[in-house]
């Protein structure tokens, strides 16, 4: 799933992961899935914290920048920094879509997708996975 050009700060074999994450985060994290809408533990949270990649504890969002969109699954309009995730052009289900990934490890955390018409400031929504994250409350 990630790019094998790449190198990341956190490296680790498909053994590695699987030792680490349980099904559920392994088929989200390392092989791109997705959870199934209205399921995730963090679609409807409102706790004041800092949300990090399962996989690898980076700091990726703030709950400040975390909104209600009504998607299925929590939406960020903004990462922590730009630095904290990298973008992947994907093609899969016959439609353009930019994956979100961890700048740090390479994990799958979801989509973002732009121009939909939220009142958030930077008219983005970072549709991601709450298995993909753990909160740390502030």
């Amino acid at each position: 799933m990630t790019d094998s050009t790449r190198q990341y700060a956190v490296n680790k074999t498909d053994e590695e992961w699987r030792a680490q994450l349980s099904p559920a985060e392994f088929q989200v994290l390392r092989k791109a899935g997705t959870e199934r809408p209205f399921t995730g533990e963090y679609t409807d949270t409102k706790t004041v914290g800092v949300y990090k990649c399962r996989a690898c504890d980076a700091e990726l969002f703030r709950s400040e920048t975390k909104f209600d969109s009504h998607c299925g699954w929590p939406s960020f309009f903004a990462p922590l920094s730009e630095d904290r995730v990298e973008y992947i052009e994907d093609s899969t289900l016959g439609m353009k879509r930019v994956e979100v990934r961890c700048a740090n490890c390479g994990s799958h955390l979801g989509h973002v997708f732009e121009g939909e018409g939220y009142g958030t400031p930077t008219d983005l929504r970072y549709c991601i996975n709450s298995v993909s994250l753990s909160l740390q409350p502030a």
